[in-house]
């Protein structure tokens, strides 16, 4: 008799745990009890690779640090040796939104391999140079936080020799060139308003904000504003022709 009891015990405590079994194939799928050692999940794989997928994927290629596209000029106006109080002033806002503290040496913070001098001291061939020996980074560097492209380009558009130094008077002469295609001859000539102007500056220089109180690149490889647009066109206003 108990022979007997102790079967049908086994017998019900093996159905029990075949419904247990059956249980959680129906709930996690039929593979999830083959899938390992107790493995509670599985990687997901890509349906179109097959590849296993990360939990967390870069899902931009442009990735977290790296350089912002360079922008298309407003202007193709003939570049101009720039006076006046007002380019002083938009100067001087455009490194307190893209320098700062560093001025004419500041490195994006997210370059990994520096140059070995202070770019001032270097020249544009060594600039250059520093660009081609470290790629994978972000590039943008001086008062003006000029990245490879844009540099390239106005280097080109005054003629600067190889030779010459990415000193402050070069980097403010490279910018004017930028000032000049964001409108500044029509800026000062009440051609271009004071909202359409600074929305020109922001497609240029990351750290401005536009119309919006957003970076134009918002998002872009960790971009944003780094001055409000209450500022922004604070100041603006005191330069702005129509006082608007």
């Amino acid at each position: 008799m108990q022979i007997v009891l102790r079967n049908l015990l086994f017998a019900f405590t093996g159905l029990l745990g075949g419904m247990a079994q059956a249980e959680a194939v129906s709930i996690l799928g039929k593979n999830v009890l083959n899938a390992g050692r107790g493995s509670l999940f599985v990687a997901a794989r890509s349906p179109q690779s097959g590849q296993t997928a990360a939990l967390f994927i870069d899902r931009d290629h442009r990735g977290m640090f790296s350089d912002r596209p360079a922008h298309v000029p407003a202007y193709a106006s003939a570049p101009a040796i720039l006076r006046g109080t007002d380019v002083q002033v938009i100067r001087a806002l455009i490194e307190e939104a893209e320098s700062r503290r560093d001025g004419y040496d500041a490195v994006q913070h997210g370059a990994r391999i520096k140059p070995r001098k202070r770019p001032t001291q270097m020249t544009l061939a060594e600039i250059f140079a520093w660009i081609k020996a470290t790629p994978g980074q972000p590039h943008a560097i001086g008062r003006y936080q000029f990245v490879p492209k844009t540099l390239r380009r106005v280097v080109a558009k005054v003629g600067a020799k190889p030779t010459q130094r990415f000193d402050a008077r070069m980097q403010d002469k490279l910018a004017d060139v930028l000032l000049v295609e964001a409108g500044l001859h029509r800026f000062r000539a009440g051609a271009l308003g004071r909202k359409g102007f600074m929305n020109n500056l922001a497609k240029i220089w990351a750290g401005l904000p536009n119309s919006s109180g957003k970076s134009h690149y918002e998002g872009y490889a960790g971009n944003k504003a780094s001055i409000t647009l209450r500022r922004f066109d604070a100041v603006m206003a005191r330069i702005s022709p129509d006082r608007g």
